[in-house]
């Protein structure tokens, strides 16, 4: 280590040291190729070392080829190098002709200058080679690594290993679906084949890690290549979008791990972002509920498009603060507004309104979780229900242009409280739109990928403490989205709204839960059931098996958004509906009022709510 750090100490006098060495050496070889024998012209020899080693160090002084790191010098190190060294050669054919009017010795000095910047830069690569070639103490500590795209990506990633990262990974190869690069190799690494070949590859050479280095490519595609990776065993990195990369330009650092939302293979939300704007721009846009994950995705999407002011309500003053300092800090032309404060709370709500006066509303606040609202269904009417309400109505009353309900849809045909009192949050608006100059609508759409309370969060944690991994059905299958994905069609179904519209979003194909798992499992590094459990656990109360997008009442009619449809209308009297809210209000006057006379009464107001037979299996 002493030694090392000598070396290390003085490296500046070691390399000017081989240098003139190298000069020396280069002399001695062209004086012996032009004239046969060093000692013909000794006096001139010497002569010509000693001034050569005088300029070509004088040059290189000035260019500070001394400062470089020998171990991070790259191709434009080494094209410095000969460029300082042509110059010196240059420069000293010059001297010799105008002082010593000698033009005899342009032979010896150009054949020098060449092998002085051959010499000089195969020295420095042979030593850059020897320290970026250190083993660890044991080989078998190597993780072998496939890299999936061999463009600029997989080339900054490789180079990132072998300048930084060789003590930890051996690359095996690179998998590319271009067939003019099979066989060819960059920076001495061999792209093996195309996706097919991934498998038989990572078997091969025991493989395990595999980076997928391409930044740009359809997430169709995205998805077929991970699904291949999935069934190799291995743990999957993956870079991000380009722009995430343009934003931190270090590739290797930009990897991060595959995500279920890699594997739903969904494509870029195409938004008429004109229209947006006119709905949006210079004006003041009240998000209830904007702490959540719908909600504060919202808020960030809603920012894009430059409000006056975003006044963001809701009950948790944590997740609130966070995307209030958020927005802060990225918007700082918008005025930002947080509000804590409950909807169940309708003098709150009264002084809100007063003061901001709303143009948008859009109503995410709402209690979500299936099985905690069957064990306290007071709690999601008094919240979902008439917190609903008392924000319908102030929009009526404060001449809001057009109100969003966030939907659910487990408000179709529930067969829980959570889904019934959401349906309830559907008619009511419906019956609103009736009567009033606010134009109510509601969107619907299924499961969002990471959302508060959503089976993804739960999953990771379980496979971090080493399983069991809990489903309840083997069978049961949801819709699935990402936030953003949500957050920007329900933005985009604003812009179509007339009034008691309910919109639904097109969820894709629906997902097995138990498949999720699995992919999750393996995205981990880990075997189903060998490694992690999979436990099915039987469904909980309120719990269906499968969800479904619209009522069989209603039809569908199309946008001019490929993903996002509209539900017929429905005839709901607003007489009838505070008839319902009336029974409502009655149960929730008592708070020891009985599970089943609740769902009795639920059942009369919401007529599609149902109880499921339970199927454990």
């Amino acid at each position: 280590m002493k030694i090392n750090s000598k070396i290390r100490k003085h490296r500046a006098l070691i390399l000017v040291i081989l240098d003139i060495l190298v000069i020396i050496s280069a002399y001695l070889f062209t004086y012996f190729i032009i004239e046969d024998s060093i000692l013909k012209n000794t006096n001139n020899m010497l002569r010509s070392i000693i001034f050569g080693i005088v300029v070509y160090e004088l040059i290189y002084i000035v260019f500070r080829i001394y400062k470089n790191i020998t171990r991070f010098e790259n191709g434009n190190d080494y094209l410095v190098y000969i460029f300082c060294t042509m110059s010196g050669c240059f420069g000293i054919s010059a001297i010799d002709i105008l002082v010593q009017q000698n033009t005899s010795s342009i032979k010896i000095n150009l054949l020098s200058g060449v092998l002085i910047s051959v010499g000089i830069v195969t020295y420095r690569v042979i030593i850059r080679y020897i320290l970026n070639r250190k083993n660890p103490e044991n080989p078998k500590d190597l993780k072998n690594l496939l890299i999936i795209g061999a463009g600029y990506a997989g080339k900054d990633i490789i180079k990132t290993i072998k300048n930084n990262m060789h003590e930890k990974y051996h690359i095996v190869g690179i998998i590319d679906d271009n067939k003019n690069k099979l066989n060819y190799a960059i920076s001495g690494v061999k792209i093996l084949g195309n996706r097919d070949n991934i498998v038989e590859i990572c078997e091969k050479n025991n493989v395990d890690e595999i980076f997928f280095a391409i930044s740009k490519i359809s997430n169709k595609n995205k998805k077929e290549i991970l699904n291949i990776c999935q069934n190799t065993g291995c743990r999957i990195r993956i870079l991000p979008t380009t722009e995430d990369i343009i934003r931190n330009k270090d590739m290797f650092n930009n990897l991060r791990n595959v995500e279920i939302e890699d594997l739903l293979g969904r494509e870029p939300i195409t938004l008429d972002n004109k229209n947006i704007k006119a709905l949006i721009e210079n004006k003041t846009i009240l998000v209830t509920g904007g702490g959540g994950s719908i909600g504060s995705e919202l808020c960030r999407q809603i920012a894009k498009f430059n409000p006056k002011q975003l006044v963001i309500f809701d009950i948790y003053e944590n997740n609130l603060y966070d995307i209030e300092l958020e927005l802060k800090e990225s918007y700082k032309n918008i005025e930002i507004i947080a509000i804590v404060g409950s909807v169940r709370d309708i003098k709150k709500l009264e002084s809100v309104f007063e003061k901001y006066k709303p143009y948008l509303v859009f109503h995410a606040a709402a209690h979500k979780h299936v099985p905690l609202m069957e064990s306290s269904p007071l709690e999601a009417i008094k919240n979902n229900v008439f917190g609903t309400y008392n924000v319908v109505n102030c929009a009526d009353k404060y001449n809001v242009k057009r109100f969003i309900l966030i939907s659910t849809d487990k408000a179709v045909n529930p067969t829980n409280i959570m889904g019934a009192t959401k349906r309830l949050c559907e008619m009511i608006i419906q019956a609103k739109n009736k009567v009033s100059n606010t134009e109510y609508v509601a969107v619907r759409f299924g499961n969002v990928l990471g959302s508060n309370g959503s089976v993804i969060p739960l999953f990771k944690k379980q496979i971090e403490h080493g399983g069991p991994v809990t489903v309840t059905h083997k069978d049961i299958t949801r819709f699935f989205m990402t936030i953003p994905e949500a957050a920007q069609l329900v933005i985009q179904a604003m812009t179509y709204a007339k009034g008691g519209e309910i919109f639904v979003l097109d969820m894709g194909e629906p997902v097995k839960i138990y498949d999720l798992a699995v992919s999750l499992i393996k995205l981990s590094g880990y075997v189903p059931n060998e490694d992690i459990e999979i436990k099915i656990t039987g469904l909980r109360p309120g719990e269906k098996l499968y969800e479904e997008l619209l009522m069989s009442e209603e039809g569908l009619q199309k946008t001019e958004h490929d993903k996002i449809f509209i539900g017929e209308l429905i005839d709901i009297d607003i007489l009838d509906l505070k008839e319902k809210l009336s029974k409502l209000d009655q149960l929730i006057s008592n708070e020891n009022t009985d599970l089943t006379e609740i769902k009795k009464v639920m059942k009369e107001v919401v007529p599609t709510y149902y109880e499921p037979k339970t199927d454990k299996k």
